[in-house]
């Protein structure tokens, strides 16, 4: 099977030969000819061909020398400069890419043969049918063979390389080579008004088919709208400098080699290979572009993910810190109101505040993971976290946010039942206080009343009454200190509200004390009383005794006889030192009586009384020194009347 190339050398050998098979008739063959016609008819094909050959030289020159000016060479005649076969070795290795035989030194032929050879035969590797051509051919500087090695190489390099297909998915149809640029033509000016490409001469001619290309790629640089077929020139020079200034597609054509009857189909295609290139570089570099532009992106995006990732990290870190802080601080509110206040505000952190961050430590997770992958599927150096914001210390930041949580919990808890049991403790004081407060009082009010009687037994039942009180109050000392003691404890704990505790304490003290000082005034009081109606009794005592004495000095019996007399006399004896010891009582009870009567303490009894009862008793122990004077007289008297019996046994009597 004949390929492309292989078809389009051979399309160029028989075409040049052709033509030149028709400049070398015999002169016999011109004699035999005599007609005008054909005379015509020959300088007319030698003159296109003439032309043909200088546009083609023209154009592959200017090819030929946008090529070599990537490696800095030009040339400025196409014929003499490939002779000696270095410039199109730099033509070969620049096209392919590849490397090619160093060229031999030397400007002698032989040096020149074998430089062409060597640029021959890598076409030859190449896959290039190079028919009825050798080396010498190119040294001889051969205008139709070096046109034709040119074309070769144009096609090889340029064009066999262009493949478009068309059809639908399942039925595509894939053409190459010469069609295959007419087609990619078509479809890049398809829907263009005033172009119908059909082939690579005449279509071209007016130039809007170089403006349409053009513009179908970069609808910026040219006003197509505003262009008319009517005026070819304007169109080809437009397109040309166009594609020149702002593509850098070097200009092969000038308008008159288009604009002609017979526009030279391999110079139009020279240069609409190179608007294919172009475009199909622009293409390609858009493509790359984007793709550049998407992992230019990727590495963007995966950038701003290491940067939302460090920043997320970082912030998650502090508040782990922070909150640690907070959590660690043991500065408890001393009240049952600030503990439970505290303890919903830590309810809230761990059911409000702390499942977002929950939530991001899992992003942050997932994040790092999502990057690192990301950066493996592009071949990337995957990114490690800094020391401190790998997930692993992140997670370790977070276990002694648990432990602190935890911690505080349990202190939270703790100080809620002390708190709790400190407030039963206050409402228990606050309970016995009251109690306390009420019997104080009432006890005050027991204590100030002195209703002792007006007697000694009533007084002294008041006083076994008062003993009982006395004795009460003493047993409820220990309830008094154990308020005491709860109101301490209260203040050991510092309870918050302990000032209050303390104050009403202090009050019940002093109830206590001031209970303390009427009980004891009360007893004082009553045991002046009781001292007082001693002495009235004492007193009444005196009394009756001097009443009954009184009675016994005023009896008339004196005695029948002498020695009846005598032994009354001593008992009279007898009776008067008593109520000489008596009156030593009553001055003693008299006087005991009076202080109650004169001092300017407290007086038990009216001072009034105190001194009548003196008074009276003053006055009773006169009257019974009276009687036992004159008894005695009495008694000293009778001896002058008694008669002493005359003989007998018996005593004597009296009358």
């Amino acid at each position: 099977m004949t390929s492309t190339t292989d078809f389009d050398n051979a399309e160029i050998t028989q075409q040049y030969s052709h033509i030149n098979t028709r400049f070398d008739l015999c002169d016999e063959e011109l004699d035999n000819d005599n007609s005008s016609a054909r005379l015509f008819e020959r300088s007319r094909i030698k003159a296109l061909a003439d032309e043909r050959e200088a546009v083609q030289k023209k154009t592959f020159t200017k090819w030929v020398n946008s090529i070599l000016s990537r490696v800095g060479c030009r040339i400025s005649d196409l014929y003499l400069d490939l002779r000696d076969g270095r410039m199109l070795i730099k033509l070969l290795e620049v096209l392919s890419g590849e490397r090619l035989p160093k060229p031999t030194k030397g400007r002698m032929r032989i040096h020149c043969l074998e430089n062409v050879d060597k640029a021959l035969q890598f076409l030859k590797e190449q896959r290039v049918h190079l028919e009825n051509m050798g080396s010498h051919d190119i040294v001889d500087g051969n205008h139709r063979l070096i046109l034709g090695l040119i074309w070769t190489i144009i096609l090889r390099f340029q064009i066999q390389d262009i493949i478009v297909e068309t059809g639908q998915a399942d039925q595509k149809e894939t053409r190459s080579a010469k069609d295959a640029l007419l087609l990619w033509c078509q479809m890049k000016t398809a829907g263009y008004p005033n172009v119908n490409i059909t082939n690579f001469t005449t279509s071209w001619k007016d130039g809007m088919a170089f403006n349409a290309l053009i513009h179908k790629h970069r609808p910026d640089l040219v006003e197509y709208n505003n262009l008319k077929r009517s005026n070819p020139t304007h169109n080809l020079q437009n397109a040309f400098n166009v594609a020149e200034q702002k593509l850098g597609v070097t200009k092969l054509l000038d308008p008159e080699d288009v604009f002609t009857e017979n526009p030279d189909e391999k110079s139009i295609i020279t240069y609409v290979v190179a608007f294919y290139h172009y475009f199909s570089k622009m293409k390609q570099l858009a493509v790359e572009g984007k793709r550049v532009g998407k992992v230019l992106d990727h590495a963007i995006e995966t950038e701003k993910m290491i940067d939302k990732y460090e920043t997320l990290a970082s912030d998650l870190l502090t508040w782990i810190e922070q909150t640690i802080i907070v959590l660690n601080n043991r500065k408890l509110a001393n009240s049952l109101t600030g503990v439970q206040q505290q303890l919903q505000a830590f309810n809230t952190y761990r059911t409000v505040e702390k499942p977002p961050k929950f939530q991001e430590k899992g992003n942050l997770e997932v994040l790092l993971f999502t990057i690192q992958s990301r950066m493996r599927a592009n071949n990337q150096r995957v990114y490690t976290p800094k020391e401190g914001a790998l997930v692993a210390d992140i997670n370790r930041a977070w276990e002694r946010l648990e432990r602190a949580e935890h911690e505080r919990e349990r202190v939270l808890r703790d100080e809620l039942i002390r708190q709790e049991k400190l407030e039963q403790m206050a409402r228990r004081f606050d309970r016995k206080a009251a109690m306390r407060e009420t019997w104080l009082l009432e006890n005050q009010r027991l204590v100030s009343q002195d209703n002792f009687g007006y007697d000694l037994p009533a007084v002294e039942a008041a006083k076994k009454k008062h003993d009982a009180i006395e004795t009460d109050i003493a047993a409820y000392e220990e309830r008094v200190q154990a308020l005491v003691d709860i109101s301490k404890e209260l203040e050991s704990e510092r309870y918050h509200d302990s000032k209050r505790i303390d104050v009403r304490k202090d009050a019940i003290l002093r109830l206590w004390d001031y209970l303390q000082e009427l009980l004891k005034a009360r007893g004082g009081r009553l045991e002046k009383n009781l001292t007082l109606q001693r002495i009235f009794q004492e007193m009444l005592y005196i009394i009756s005794w001097m009443d009954d004495m009184k009675a016994r000095l005023l009896s008339p019996d004196f005695g029948k006889h002498l020695l009846e007399v005598e032994d009354l006399l001593q008992k009279h004896a007898l009776l008067e030192n008593d109520i000489a010891l008596q009156a030593e009582r009553v001055q003693s009870a008299s006087a005991a009586a009076l202080k109650f009567a004169n001092g300017d303490t407290y007086k038990p009894c009216d001072p009034q009384v105190i001194r009548d009862r003196v008074q009276h008793l003053d006055l009773v122990l006169p009257g019974a020194l009276r009687p036992g004077g004159s008894a005695k007289s009495s008694l000293g008297a009778v001896p002058s009347f008694l008669v002493l019996p005359v003989g007998g046994d018996g005593a004597g009597e009296l009358d």
